[in-house]
């Protein structure tokens, strides 16, 4: 039975990613500086944002192991071109915020249902094809940044042309060549017995690491969001900040041949996520100190080995755990994790930042980042070796 090929799916996340990288990198700047909004109001618009995007991986998660997963893409990729098209127009207040909504929706399902594909192609270890996915999203996100700052300083109506432009590619890619994806159906019904009640420490491991995913990426997001304000207020011009996340996309792009030569001789998948995570913790630690530009870079450098190591090994960990009948349902659920992170990093930066200080935001950063660390080894250490493998 014919599957999906892994390169076109690489292709797929690698094009949705440059469309979406012309929205979510300049939204906290866009709404404080052009529109005016304050960073708590702009904490608040993100968690909207973040929260569409929970509802649309869930909903995308439930759906996958039921319906065709050819035709699911297709209606994504439909919600995302009609919104980006309309936004061309209406991207002022309150226009933008209630857009984003649905950019959000359509992007948590656009994810859940390539990362549930990811789970289908056989001959590939699966750590190699989530790397792989993650490959293609940040190469994305290189092309994406690389132009984003230059575009948004000449023309706000632009940036949502372009991304309309790429969602309408992406969807000609997708009647083309991910007409196998809805073989995954038939394969489905074959595999049945396979959707029997996961076995406790399976279900202790799964959402312990969802748990720890969304603290994680509530601390990560301020790179996204408030770092830029930051950044800005210290003088460094939007230019350079938009250059971090080319710089972090293209070291991702560069990592990924010893990530999966690591994959390749780690065969706990557990290591490369303790490894990632200590990455992560120390770029907080350089940022309390950081007052120059080259700080930021040495920063962002620390944070990409640490992210291009974790996060894709942990849906990779979620697939092995998950039986074929219901791994739409847990890569769904890992993403409205990690979205759930996502929503609330913003609102909780700015609430601290507005009370205490951006040093300190750091501080619970690499305080909260060693906790989630010490939580998953002792948890691991207790039930991993008991969990069920469902490669």
């Amino acid at each position: 039975m014919q599957t999906i090929r892994l390169k076109w799916l690489v292709t797929g996340a690698f094009i949705s990613s440059v469309g979406n990288s012309f929205i979510w990198p300049l939204t906290s700047v866009y709404l404080h500086n052009n529109l005016h909004q304050s960073l708590t109001t702009v904490g608040i618009v993100l968690l909207l944002y973040s929260g569409s995007n929970i509802v649309g991986s869930y909903v995308a998660g439930q759906l996958y192991d039921r319906f065709n997963p050819f035709h699911l893409m297709i209606e994504g990729i439909s919600l995302a071109t009609l919104t980006t098209f309309l936004m061309i127009f209406w991207h002022g207040w309150p226009a933008y915020p209630v857009a984003l909504v649905f950019v959000g929706f359509a992007t948590g399902w656009l994810i859940t249902v390539t990362n549930s594909l990811g789970t289908s192609i056989k001959g590939r270890d699966g750590r190699f094809v989530f790397n792989m996915l993650y490959f293609g999203n940040n190469l994305g996100i290189v092309f994406g940044t690389s132009i984003v700052g230059f575009i948004y300083s000449h023309s706000i109506p632009m940036l949502f042309v372009i991304a309309t432009s790429l969602y309408v590619i992406f969807m000609v890619v997708v009647l083309t060549k991910f007409r196998p994806a809805a073989n995954v159906v038939q394969s489905r019904q074959a595999r049945r017995a396979d959707s029997a009640q996961l076995p406790k420490a399976n279900m202790t491991v799964i959402y312990v690491f969802f748990i720890s995913l969304a603290i994680i990426w509530v601390m990560y997001q301020q790179w996204v969001s408030n770092l830029s304000v930051y950044m800005t207020g210290m003088g460094i011009p939007m230019e350079k900040y938009s250059f971090l996340w080319t710089l972090n996309a293209g070291l991702i792009v560069i990592f990924q041949i010893g990530i999966n030569w690591l994959a390749h001789w780690f065969k706990n998948p557990y290591w490369q996520i303790y490894i990632g995570l200590i990455f992560v913790t120390l770029s907080f630690v350089v940022l309390i100190w950081a007052h120059q530009y080259r700080d930021f870079v040495v920063a962002m450098t620390i944070l990409t080995v640490g992210e291009a190591t974790a996060f894709p090994a942990i849906p990779a960990l979620v697939n092995d755990l998950t039986p074929f009948a219901s791994k739409g349902k847990y890569q769904g659920l890992s993403n409205s994790w990690a979205s759930a992170g996502k929503a609330l990093g913003p609102l909780f930066g700015g609430l601290i930042i507005e009370s205490v200080s951006y040093t300190r935001l750091f501080e619970i950063a690499v305080v909260a980042n060693i906790a989630v660390l010490v939580v998953i080894m002792v948890v691991v250490k207790m039930v991993g070796k008991k969990a069920q493998s469902f490669r």
